[in-house]
């Protein structure tokens, strides 16, 4: 039965029924009680905290595209009512390893999330607010009554309306409270690395070139098979923008297919595929119209029909293959008549096998064809499928069910997955990029049986024989080397098949896009301003500077990463600095000062330091440290003592 409950709930959460929010009696809304944690904000929020503000709870699960719809209506809102609104994330975990906070705050990097969430794995803010559907949106008013909810995607004109007029009425009766509201953000504390949450990758053997979806920094990256960088495709601003290399632009890639010097691209978060010219180094659109209210889920010219997420891509002949998680389905591109349609999947979401346009699928994320089948890494049913294009039917080849999962070798339906986005093949075997569990199966599609290849089920970033992952997302096969888009650890991992060693690509030369890393001295990441007592040096003889700062217990400085130092001082004639900013290679940091006659000013040191685990798994935190020094510079001291600052960080 409880299979079935929650079967009805997904399908409710995927299909919206109706368009308006359904109002509520007057009923006072439960405290935010019971949450693990909180992300976005540096204490835990509560309703009777944020009298006076409007509140729209958003209850989701990070690998429910469902609710990922959910995210640009949710940041329009936010944009519209600045003041007024306060949107509070409920993230209440359908996996086991969607309920780790590390891996929720991963999410909220991955997609922009501005506004507070509280980790409800144990699902006491859920069964307070008697919710039963991901996504699910309750909106709660100045005084602290729910007013309205809504479960399922495609409500924005209902809550905007519905908030709009709340924060009129309340404003008349003279009881809104106007002053904004600043949290701490997550994106605050992290730094950019050369790659962002790679999705997918192709690794293509004739060309000897590897493309990898770079998905948050917007832009794909082309390496050769051993990461010698050749192009950088996309200016890096999420947007949806042709033109040859540098001006493109495009949301969230993800999904990568070759057909000569035609790279086609699942622009997922633009609602789009893209067309990369390699010869003429242009970028077009070639289906999709941008929106997700387009979508009807019948077909027509390619650039006049709606997607829904489109995830991956896989050729078989002249047919274009899109895994369209967003509608649950398995779609088809003609490339010569430039036409789109439904291949397989009715829209429902859940494990349902036999002929195509009856079967069902579940969030399919990962597609890999021989020519003859495809078949499909089905995420949210924790499955493998394989689709006969001759018998044209679908078939479960392993694993569980909605909500089915774990992590288990075994044969067919005993076998366990955790939310699987990549499939890739390999000496008539399929490797599948199982995510949630860290790990890298091995599948015989004849034989339905699943052994785990490599990766040790918890996340970490280890090369060699004991190898280590962290949500894989992505799989290709080249010359005998598996590439691994490894997602959440910000890199490539290179698997030589023969040996089952692991190795991380390094990419000489790759930095992330300008676009990524623009930073202003007034909102420097993690900024913490840091004052002295007044120092006193010689005028007679330089005086040695020199800053340390003890890292988290387990981090490292990571030697890859922007580090910098600035050092000014306001009277710039007195004091000559030697090398006053470049890159930071290693701390302590040790400088010479050279003073240029007597008199006072302030000495200005910053430091922007990017930090990683030991392993490096996972985002590399931020700090930046301004430290302002008053000095005095005395005529009559011939010698100057060393100048020492220091400070300790903390992970958080």
């Amino acid at each position: 039965m409880r299979q079935i409950f929650f079967g009805l709930m997904i399908l409710m959460a995927a299909v919206s029924f109706v368009r308006d929010v359904r109002p509520q009696g007057r009923v006072r809304a439960p405290e935010l009680a019971g949450a693990r944690d909180w992300l976005n904000t540096d204490k835990p929020l509560s309703i009777a905290g944020l009298r006076g503000k409007v509140v729209l709870l958003d209850f989701w699960t990070y690998g429910c595209v469902n609710c990922m719809h959910i995210i640009p209506d949710l940041k329009r809102l936010e944009a519209k009512y600045p003041n007024n609104l306060v949107v509070i994330g409920v993230h209440s975990a359908k996996f086991a390893n969607e309920g780790e906070t590390a891996n929720i705050r991963n999410i909220i990097l991955r997609y922009g999330l501005e506004h507070p969430v509280a980790n409800d794995a144990d699902f006491k803010i859920w069964n307070a607010y008697a919710v039963n559907a991901w996504p699910t949106q309750v909106v709660i008013d100045p005084a602290g009554y729910v007013i309205g909810e809504a479960s399922g995607e495609g409500y924005y004109d209902a809550l905007d309306a519905l908030i709009g007029g709340t924060i009129l009425e309340f404003r008349k009766k003279g009881l809104l409270d106007e002053k904004p509201l600043k949290f701490a953000l997550e994106r605050a504390k992290t730094g950019d690395l050369p790659l962002a949450f790679p999705g997918k990758i192709l690794a293509d053997a004739a060309s000897k070139r590897l493309f990898i979806a770079d998905s948050n920094h917007n832009r794909l990256v082309v390496t050769d098979l051993d990461g010698k960088l050749l192009e950088t495709i996309g200016g890096g601003r999420a947007a949806w923008a042709d033109g040859d290399f540098a001006t493109a632009a495009f949301d969230r890639p993800q999904g990568l297919a070759l057909d000569g010097t035609n790279l086609y691209v699942a622009d997922t978060e633009n609602q789009r595929l893209r067309l990369v010219d390699l010869k003429t180094k242009r970028v077009s659109t070639v289906a999709g119209t941008g929106n997700l209210r387009d979508f009807n889920g019948q077909g027509g010219a390619a650039l006049e029909t709606g997607l829904r997420s489109p995830w991956d891509l896989a050729l078989a002949g002249r047919f274009l293959y899109i895994a369209m998680a967003g509608s649950h389905q398995i779609w088809r591109m003609d490339l010569d008549r430039k036409t789109l349609e439904p291949y397989a999947g009715t829209r429902a979401e859940a494990r349902l096998d036999g002929k195509r346009n009856l079967a069902a699928f579940a969030q399919p994320s990962g597609i890999a064809s021989d020519g003859k089948r495809l078949f499909v890494a089905d995420s949210e049913s924790n499955i493998v499928r394989a689709l006969d294009f001759e018998k044209e039917t679908v078939e479960t080849l392993a694993g569980g069910d909605l909500f089915e999962f774990g992590d288990r070798d075994g044969e067919g339906d005993d076998v366990r997955f955790q939310h699987p986005l990549g499939v890739a093949l390999w000496n008539g075997q399929v490797l599948v990029a199982d995510t949630y569990n860290h790990k890298i199966r091995l599948l015989d599609p004849e034989k339905r049986t699943v052994k785990t290849f490599l990766g040790s089920g918890s996340p970490g970033q280890t090369d060699g024989a004991r190898a280590a992952f962290y949500e894989p997302g992505g799989l290709s096969v080249a010359g005998g080397k598996l590439y691994v888009a490894d997602t959440n650890n910000h890199a490539i991992r290179v698997v030589d098949l023969d040996r089952k060693t692991v190795s991380t690509l390094k990419i000489e030369g790759l930095t992330p896009p300008a676009a990524a890393s623009a930073e202003t001295e007034s909102d420097a990441p993690n900024l913490r301003e840091l004052k002295t007592d007044a120092k006193v040096i010689g005028a007679a003889a330089p005086a040695a500077l020199t800053v340390d700062v003890k890292l988290p217990d387990g981090y490292h400085l990571n030697p890859n990463a922007p580090n910098r130092y600035e050092i000014a001082a306001d009277a710039a004639g007195l004091l000559t600095i030697d090398a006053p900013a470049r890159k930071l290679t290693a701390l302590p940091l040790k400088v010479q000062l050279r003073p240029a006659g007597a008199g006072e000013t302030a000495l200005k040191v910053k430091l922007t330091l990017y930090y990683c685990r030991e392993d490096d798994t996972g985002t590399c935190l931020i700090k930046t440290l301004v430290w302002r020094v008053p000095l005095k510079i005395d005529a009559g001291k011939k010698e100057s003592a060393p100048l020492e600052l220091t400070e300790t960080l903390t992970e958080k």
